[in-house]
């Protein structure tokens, strides 16, 4: 029996709740959550108020494109009255199970906006396009997983997108400009 979207949403936890019980990347979450400021896009803003939306985030504290993504989600819902809650993914695979990146992969964080009714309006995640961009370079520069220096590289890849993800400004930009592709672009009728 598939969940209804509502049910989810109820289970979730909210936004202070989930940063407070943050474990691996508390510090570099609230680092961009800090430093990002939206763009003056007050007319967008009010756009999405009266789309009235809610928002589940599928989501890992260890993620890292969650550590960069989630803060600048936030910050739109703030300005946007977006009620947002939270679900581990690895707690939850009936739900994430329908949110496969690629059809085979439970990648995150993944965004499901619904709207009053509880009905989806839209997915994002887990990742805006240009920055999957520069994750796939870098792996292209990776050695085969047999390889014995795959580890380490491994390891000084996730090194370098982490410190991206906590620093580039200009990645925080290109997440929020994908997630206000994705929401401009929704028709719903309101009550």
């Amino acid at each position: 029996m598939i969940v209804q979207l509502e049910e989810w949403f109820e289970k979730g936890i909210r936004p202070q709740e989930y940063v407070t019980a943050m474990e691996k990347h508390q510090e570099n979450f609230m680092n961009v959550y800090q430093s990002y400021q939206l763009p003056d896009d007050q007319q967008f803003f009010d756009d999405l108020k009266v789309k009235q939306l809610r928002v589940i985030v599928l989501t890992e504290d260890w993620c890292g494109d969650a550590m960069m993504n989630i803060p600048i989600l936030l910050k739109l819902s703030e300005a946007s009255r977006m009620d947002v809650r939270f679900l581990k993914r690895d707690e939850n695979p009936e739900l994430m199970d329908q949110y496969l990146t690629n059809g085979t992969s439970r990648s995150i964080p993944i965004f499901i906006f619904m709207n009053e009714d509880g009905e989806e309006e839209a997915v994002w995640g887990p990742r805006a396009a240009k920055i999957q961009e520069v994750v796939d370079e870098a792996r292209e520069n990776m050695p085969d997983k047999d390889h014995p220096s795959f580890e380490e590289k491994q390891k000084e890849m996730i090194l370098f997108l982490t410190k991206a993800y906590r620093e580039n400004e200009e990645f925080w930009q290109e997440v929020y400009a994908s997630l206000k592709e994705t929401l401009s672009s929704l028709e719903i009728k309101t009550k």
